[in-house]
C-alpha cells in the first residue's frame, strides 16, 4: 500500500476535478516537502510551493510535474517506493491547469465600485482607487495646487514645462472647465508626440547605429522615429498601431508610410566583425524581433523559453519557436521613401544623373572588372579555403554591404534580374571593397579610392531621395525549427507560425496575422500590456510594477479591476491613445498632491495605493529640453535627422575606429534639438543620456529607472547644455529679477526665503549666469511634482 503526501494529494483532488472543482490541500504541503522531494536541490527548488495560494501553484506546479513524472532526466519524486500512476500525474496536471494566472484569463469589464465619499470621484478610475483606500481606511491627498498641475500636466502631455505666459493664462482662467481645455489643449500640441514617442521608442529598443564592434552609423533609423512620432500626434488607433509595425510591408500602402512603420522590426542589432557566422546572426536577429513583440505586446517572458521550457509560465519550447517563426523568413533592406517634394525635385535631373554615373564608372573599368569580380566571389564562396585573399572578400561581401542588404543575395541575383538599386548597392561595394580581394596596392593603382569619392560627390551634386528601413518576406522562405537547447546550429523538429498554446489561437501563418491576433478581443494580454504602460507614465509605477512581466513571476496588479476597466475602455473606445489618457489626467487621481504623508510612510511606502500623486525625477531628455525652453534656446521643431550636441572630448574615441572627429557637432539652431533627437550610438551612447538613466538600447526596456549620483550634479554644472543655458537665461532676465529666473525656470515666483538666499548669493558672486545655473541644479526643477 502506498502513503506519503502525494497519496494524499492525488486522493483529495481526483474528487475535486471529476467535479469540475478546484480545493488546495494546504494540510498536506509540509507532507511534501518532508517526504517526497527526494533530493536537497529538489527541495531548494520547491521550497515555495503552497498548495492553497494560487501564484504559488503557478510558479512552482510545472517543477512539481517534472518531479512527479523523472521527465528530462530529473529524480523521481518519491526517491523509494512506488511512483504516481499515469492518471494520477494528469490529475495533478489538470489541477495546476485550472490554476489559471490572472493576466492569462479573459478581460472582463466590472463595474466602478460604491464609496462613501462620492464627491471625490471625477470617473471610474477615482471609484476603483477609493474603494481600496476606504478598504484600508485612508483618504486621497487633497488636489494639488494649480501651477504644479499645470506644471505636472505640461510635462506629462508634452515634455515642456509651461512657459510664464501660459502659467499667468491658466491662472487667470477661472471657468469651471479650465483645467479641461488646457488638457485639450496639451493634447492637440505636436510636441505631444515627442513626449510618447520616446518611452515607445525605449520598448522598442531603438538607437541610431548598429551596435558591436563597428557600430556603423544608420542614417535613415530616424524615419521610423518620425512614424512614431506622427502616429501619436495623429492618434493612430493602438490597434493599426500594432499592425503597421509588426506588418506594415504586407499592408495596403500608396504612401509608403506602412513599410517605415515595419521599421520596428530593424531595430535589432546589426554585427559586422569579421568570422561571423551570418547564419548565426540571422537567427539572434530573429531571437530579438520575437522576444521585443512577445514583451512590448504581450508581457511576456518569453526568451526564457528559447532553450528549454519556460520554468514558470506554460510557455513550452515550441511554443517559443512557434512565436519565433512569424519571424523567420524576414529580409532586411533599405529602400526609397521620398519626403514632401523630394520626387519632384528629383525626377528632372535623375537621367542626367544615371548618364554621368554609368560614364564614370566605365572611366574606371568597372563593368569589366565588376563581372570578374562577382564570377571569383562566387567561386570562393563554392570553394572554401582555396583562396584565403578572396575568403576574406567574401566574408567582407556578407557584412560590410551597406543598405541592410544581403550582399549574397546581391551577388547570387542574375545582373539583369537586379533592380536600380540592388545594382547600386553591389558597384560601390565594390569599389570601395575591392581591395579585399586584390591587395590595397592594386585597388589604388586602379584609383578606386579617387573613384569612391566621385560618386559619393555625384551624390550631393544630385540630391538622392531619402530612403527607409524596412522589412520584407523572403522571396524564398526556408521551414522553420525548434532549436535544441537554443543552438541555431542543432535543429529540432519543424514549427509553423501560432501562438502560445495556453492563450487563444491566431488564425494563420503571416506576420500580419500574429498582428491582428495580438490586437484581437480574445487575447487577454495587449489591451492589459497598453494601458498599464501608460499608467505608469503617468503615475511612476504601472498598476502591474513589473511592466514587461505579467506572467507568474511578475507582480500582480495593485488595482486588477481598474486594469481591466482600463483596458475594456481602450479596447471599446476604438483604442484611442489620446483618450484614454485624457481620461486618467481628468481624475481626482492623477489631480492629487504628490506631498509624503506621515501615515502613508509605513501603510503604503511605494504609493502602490495612491493616496497621493509621485514625485518623479524627469527622464534625461526632459532634464535637458525643459533648461533649453526656460532659456530660450530650444528650437522645437518636429521630426527630422538626428541631432550631435557637443560632448566631452574622448568619449567617441572609445568607438572601434573613431576618434573625436567623428562626432560632428550639430551646427546653429539643430543642436539645441529636443533630445529625442539626440543620435543614439550603442556603443558609445550620449554621456548625459546615460546618466540620467536612458536605457541601453540592446534590448526591449518599458521601465527606466531613476538614479540619484554625483555624476548627474556634474552634468547639471558643467555640460555645455546647461552652461549655454544658464547664460542664455541670464540674458533674458534682468539682474537682480529673481521672481523672473523662478517663473522661467519654475513657473512660480520665488519667497521670501528663496529671495534672500538668491541675492546673497549673488552678491557674494556678482554672476548672474551663475545664479540662472543654481536653478537650473534644483531638485525642483529635475522633478515632475
Amino acid at each position: 500500500m502506498r502513503t506519503g503526501a502525494l497519496s494524499i494529494i492525488v486522493g483529495g483532488l481526483l474528487a475535486g476535478v471529476a467535479a469540475q472543482t478546484v480545493d488546495y490541500a494546504p494540510d498536506v504541503e509540509p507532507l511534501l516537502r518532508a517526504r517526497c522531494y527526494g533530493c536537497h536541490g529538489a527541495a531548494q527548488q520547491m521550497k515555495g510551493l503552497r498548495l492553497d495560494r494560487r501564484e504559488s501553484v503557478l510558479g512552482a506546479g510545472r517543477m512539481l510535474i517534472t518531479r512527479v513524472t523523472g521527465d528530462k532526466g530529473a529524480p523521481f519524486m518519491p526517491p523509494v517506493g512506488e511512483h504516481l500512476k499515469p492518471a494520477e500525474v494528469e490529475v495533478l496536471r489538470r489541477f495546476i491547469e485550472q490554476t489559471r494566472h490572472w493576466a492569462f484569463q479573459p478581460i472582463v469589464n466590472p463595474a466602478p465600485p460604491a464609496v462613501r465619499d462620492s464627491s471625490w470621484v471625477r470617473n471610474p478610475i477615482d471609484a476603483f482607487i477609493l474603494a481600496r483606500l476606504e478598504h484600508e481606511s485612508l483618504k486621497p491627498s487633497p488636489e494639488t495646487g494649480r501651477v504644479t498641475l499645470l506644471r505636472r500636466v505640461s510635462l506629462d502631455l508634452t515634455g515642456l514645462p509651461p512657459t510664464p505666459q501660459e502659467v499667468a493664462e491658466f491662472l487667470a482662467d477661472t471657468r469651471a472647465d479650465a483645467y479641461e481645455r488646457l488638457v485639450d489643449r496639451l493634447l492637440a500640441s505636436p510636441h505631444y508626440g515627442e513626449r510618447w514617442a520616446r518611452p515607445w521608442l525605449d520598448r522598442t529598443h531603438y538607437a541610431d547605429s548598429d551596435g558591436y564592434e563597428k557600430d556603423w552609423f544608420r542614417p535613415w533609423a530616424w524615419r521610423y522615429r518620425d512614424w512614431v512620432i506622427d502616429s501619436f500626434n495623429r492618434d493612430v488607433s493602438f490597434d493599426q498601431f500594432t499592425l503597421e509595425q509588426l506588418a506594415g510591408d504586407s499592408l495596403p500602402d500608396k504612401a509608403g508610410e506602412r513599410q517605415i512603420a515595419a521599421g520596428f522590426l530593424r531595430m535589432t542589432l546589426t554585427n559586422r566583425e569579421g568570422g561571423v557566422d551570418n547564419a548565426q546572426f540571422r537567427f539572434e536577429n530573429t531571437v530579438d524581433r520575437a522576444n521585443t513583440t512577445a514583451t512590448v505586446w504581450l508581457g511576456l517572458t518569453a526568451g526564457c523559453a528559447q532553450c528549454h521550457d519556460h520554468k514558470f509560465d506554460p510557455i513550452k519550447q515550441k511554443d517559443y519557436y512557434s512565436l519565433f517563426a512569424y519571424f523567420d523568413n524576414v529580409e532586411e533592406a533599405d529602400v526609397q521613401a521620398p519626403l514632401a517634394g523630394e520626387r519632384e525635385r528629383f525626377a528632372p535631373k535623375r537621367d542626367e544623373y544615371r548618364k554621368k554615373r554609368a560614364e564614370t564608372l566605365s572611366a574606371y573599368s568597372v563593368p569589366a572588372l565588376q563581372e570578374a569580380w562577382e564570377k571569383d566571389m562566387l567561386d570562393a564562396a563554392a570553394h572554401p579555403g582555396r583562396r584565403t585573399d578572396w575568403d576574406l572578400a567574401w566574408d567582407c561581401l556578407l557584412k560590410l554591404t551597406e543598405g541592410g542588404w544581403d550582399g549574397e543575395k546581391l551577388i547570387r541575383t542574375h545582373a539583369a534580374a537586379r533592380t536600380e538599386r540592388e545594382s547600386d548597392t553591389l558597384t560601390d561595394h565594390f569599389v570601395r571593397n575591392y581591395h579585399f580581394a586584390v591587395g590595397d596596392k592594386r585597388w589604388k593603382e586602379l584609383k578606386f579610392p579617387e573613384l569612391d569619392k566621385k560618386l559619393a560627390a555625384l551624390k550631393t551634386e544630385f540630391p538622392q531621395l531619402s530612403e527607409a528601413m524596412v522589412v520584407r518576406d523572403s522571396r524564398h522562405p526556408v521551414p522553420s525549427h525548434l532549436r535544441v537547447r537554443g543552438d541555431y546550429k542543432t535543429l529540432g523538429e519543424t514549427v509553423t507560425p501560432a501562438a502560445p498554446h495556453f492563450l487563444p489561437q491566431a488564425h494563420g501563418t503571416r506576420r500580419l496575422d500574429l498582428a491582428l491576433w495580438i490586437i484581437s478581443p480574445e487575447n487577454p494580454l495587449a489591451a492589459r500590456v497598453a494601458v498599464n504602460w501608460i499608467w505608469q507614465e503617468l503615475f511612476g509605477t504601472g498598476i502591474v510594477k513589473s511592466a514587461d512581466d505579467f506572467g507568474t513571476r511578475g507582480d500582480p496588479p495593485s488595482h486588477p479591476e481598474l486594469l481591466d476597466w482600463l483596458a475594456t475602455e481602450y479596447q471599446t473606445s476604438g483604442w484611442s491613445t489620446k483618450r484614454l489618457i485624457r481620461t486618467i489626467v481628468l481624475s481626482s487621481t492623477y489631480r492629487q498632491s504628490a506631498s509624503v504623508r506621515a501615515e502613508l510612510q509605513t501603510v503604503d511606502p511605494g504609493n502602490r495605493l495612491l493616496a497621493r500623486q509621485s514625485r518623479l525625477r524627469l527622464s534625461a531628455e526632459l532634464i535637458r529640453d525643459s533648461a533649453l525652453a526656460a532659456s530660450g534656446l530650444l528650437n522645437d521643431a518636429v521630426g527630422g535627422p538626428s541631432i550631435r550636441p557637443p560632448q566631452p572630448a574622448g568619449v567617441a574615441a572609445m568607438g572601434y575606429g573613431r576618434n573625436d572627429s567623428s562626432w560632428v557637432v550639430s551646427e546653429g539652431r539643430e543642436r539645441y534639438r529636443r533630445g529625442l533627437y539626440i543620435q543614439y550610438q550603442r556603443s558609445t551612447p550620449y554621456p548625459l543620456l546615460v546618466n540620467f538613466d536612458a536605457p541601453r538600447t540592446e534590448v526591449a526596456a518599458c521601465t527606466r529607472e531613476r538614479s540619484n549620483t554625483p555624476l548627474q550634479a556634474l552634468n547639471l554644472l558643467n555640460d555645455p547644455v546647461f552652461v549655454e543655458s544658464a547664460n542664455a537665461l541670464a540674458a533674458l532676465v534682468k539682474p537682480g529679477d529673481f521672481n523672473g529666473l523662478f517663473q522661467r525656470v519654475l513657473g512660480r515666483p520665488a519667497n521670501v526665503h528663496e529671495l534672500a538666499r538668491l541675492n546673497a548669493f549673488y552678491n557674494q558672486q556678482h554672476d548672474w549666469p551663475a545664479v540662472a545655473s543654481v536653478l537650473f541644479n534644483l531638485d525642483e526643477f529635475i522633478t515632475r511634482e
